[in-house]
């Protein structure tokens, strides 16, 4: 389904939060980096889970919990098919993007890394890929190397090339920057990566709601994200990896259900997707992530790229029109995310008043604070955008950065 001012209208209608006033102005949204509204559709689903199938999956012989159970595991296969993964059992639902790093970091760390050994991350990462590889550093003591990007925001495939050596056990990479928002070129980065036996971890939190993901088709070796990103619940997310790999490596947590056998001598543990998954999962969560996953489908991810790439172009354009502005990040592969600074006004100043205009976006570092040392700033002001944004509320965000400058 194309998205065009004929219908955007009734895509808006799909999301209540949108049509509520900010003191008494219309909301506009423009913070969808952070997290994404939810559509009546996958607010129905949470309410229909706790309302008529709340009983613990995986557990039970009776009636409600067989019908959560599939609807569970069903969820998983919605995932599976959407990033286009061989099998449902290289499926690990987590708690979010960050959890499913940090799963990585640990188990892949315990597994496979001595002291030593060297993990290259990209400078443009947010923290949360960041941070468990330092943990990993100081658990394990590897080494972490960065791989710089240039002054548009882009990472230099070539200079990878120079970063690989024979100590190399993994690269980690984001495929679009939440702050930058660049798209980095996946299948190279895997091509080179593989040539030299080395398994990439890519963080997909900000290209799952934007572009059509196939993670064969990438070939990455790990790949993370977050349902709340795609206009799904907060608090489940999804890890994917290769077969190989995952059953290889070692659990992350320990208790109820990635277990086979539990004796005080010895512990077996259960098979994939399972081990991974200790605890009583968020099976509510897994339903409403399916559902969002189905209401993208409906609209088509690549209507979707499309419609905000025109978003992405004309705010650009438009925001480029107002005296002392600067864009951060301007790869010509980019998504729908600008990072900006209007003269020297301080972005937490600007975002205040934006915000009592009902423009909702964000300030600050974005979690990314090496890109603001790259740039030697401590901050920008961050406009992202979604499926249900228009041009309209793009001309607001003008008239209102225009309308605050004069107050400075």
């Amino acid at each position: 389904m194309e998205i065009n001012e004929k219908n955007i209208q009734d895509i808006r209608a799909d999301f209540p939060i949108l049509s509520q006033e900010i003191y008494e102005k219309p909301l506009i949204y423009l913070d969808n980096a952070a997290t994404t509204q939810k559509p009546w559709s996958v607010i129905n689903k949470i309410t229909e889970g706790y309302k008529l199938n709340n009983a613990n999956v995986h557990r039970g012989v009776h009636f409600l919990s067989q019908v959560a159970t599939e609807a569970h595991e069903d969820a998983r296969r919605t995932v599976c098919d959407f990033i286009g993964a061989d099998k449902v059992e290289e499926i690990v639902f987590t708690r979010g993007t960050t959890e499913s790093i940090n799963l990585v970091a640990f188990s892949f760390g315990e597994t496979y890394l001595k002291e030593g050994d060297e993990i290259i991350v990209s400078e443009m990462e947010h923290h949360s890929n960041i941070v468990p590889w330092q943990m990993l550093q100081l658990r394990k003591g590897i080494n972490i190397k960065i791989w710089h990007f240039k002054p548009s925001g882009e990472l230099d495939v070539d200079a990878l090339l120079n970063l690989i050596t024979e100590k190399t056990k993994l690269i980690a990479v984001t495929h679009v920057s939440n702050t930058l928002g660049t798209i980095n070129p996946i299948k190279d980065i895997t091509k080179i990566a593989h040539k030299y036996g080395v398994p990439v971890l890519v963080d997909g939190a900000q290209s799952i709601p934007h572009l059509a993901i196939n993670v064969k088709d990438l070939d990455a070796d790990f790949f993370v994200f977050s349902a709340h990103k795609i206009y799904g619940p907060t608090g489940i997310g999804v890890l994917y990896g290769k077969e190989k790999y995952l059953d290889a490596m070692v659990p992350y947590q320990g208790g109820g259900e990635m277990i086979e056998r539990v004796r005080f001598e010895h512990t077996t543990y259960n098979h994939l997707p399972f081990k991974f998954e200790a605890g009583t999962p968020d099976f509510i969560g897994s339903t409403a992530l399916a559902e969002a996953l189905r209401y993208v489908q409906n609209i088509g991810m690549d209507n979707i790229a499309s419609y905000e790439n025109s978003l992405l172009k004309y705010a650009t354009e438009q925001l480029k029109t107002i005296e002392g502005m600067r864009i951060f990040g301007e790869a010509p592969n980019k998504g729908a995310v600008i990072s900006m600074q209007v003269g020297n006004i301080h972005h937490y100043d600007m975002g205040t008043l934006l915000d009592k205009l009902g423009i909702a976006l964000r300030t600050g570092h974005h979690c990314a604070q090496p890109v603001m040392d790259y740039y030697g700033i401590e901050g920008t002001l961050r406009a992202s955008f979604a499926l249900y944004n228009t041009k309209e509320e793009i001309d607001m965000l003008v008239y209102g950065i225009m309308r605050a400058q004069k107050l400075f």
